[in-house]
């Protein structure tokens, strides 16, 4: 009698994705009702379906899982932006702003609730403070180099990065619809609006060149 064959290296990745996927998936699905700090791995792997030891095949820790469906909403705001390409000469500064601040809010909403649970969870939590420093301090440094090779751009302070840091952190706590940013009704509208104003102001002075 011949013995089965052993699933091929491609079946065994397959299945290995799909099952990071689910863990992935219900990471997703347990954060619209329950706050990061309330989720551990048993939660996460009874949701996916995975057991433990599963779970800890893919990820060392639920902080790995944030910090891989974080890298990849980051890695979709740089298709967006075509990886912060420097504005077309035939783009005007309203309508760089425009695009910047409309890419950032669909990666946001498309992430809904990770993104937004990761923003407010690093005001308490010092991993995922220093797992969302890194992120913003990449995406800083893509954002400020676009400033510097644009000649029409006229930055309100002299501390380019410092600045980009500040309106950087004003829209990541706006998409994340923090009350203190959006009020209580939490208009995305409005408050996407107000993003494009304060961009366009403080990086080229009201969008004239």
């Amino acid at each position: 009698m011949t013995a089965d064959p052993a699933p091929s290296p491609q079946a065994r990745r397959s299945r290995g994705d799909r099952q990071r996927e689910a863990i992935v998936a219900a990471v997703r699905e347990l954060l619209e009702d329950h706050a990061f700090a309330d989720l551990s791995v048993s939660t996460i792997s009874e949701k996916a379906g995975v057991a433990r030891s599963g779970f800890y095949f893919y990820f060392d820790s639920k902080y790995d899982v944030l910090a891989f469906i974080v890298k990849d909403a980051l890695a979709e705001l740089d298709d967006l932006t075509h990886d912060f390409a420097p504005r077309d000469p035939e783009e005007s500064p309203q309508a760089f702003a425009k695009r910047m601040v409309g890419s950032a809010a669909a990666v946001f909403a498309s992430n809904d609730p990770i993104m937004a649970a990761s923003t407010i969870a690093q005001n308490t939590d010092s991993q995922i403070r220093e797992m969302m420093n890194d992120f913003e301090d990449a995406l800083i440094e893509k954002i400020v180099t676009v400033v510097k090779q644009d000649s029409g751009a006229r930055p309100i302070s002299d501390d380019v990065a410092g600045l980009v840091r500040m309106l950087t952190a004003t829209t990541a706590m706006t998409l994340s619809r923090d009350s203190a940013f959006v009020g209580r009704r939490g208009d995305a509208g409005r408050a996407v609006a107000v993003l494009e104003a304060l961009w366009l102001n403080a990086l080229w002075g009201g969008g004239h060149v």
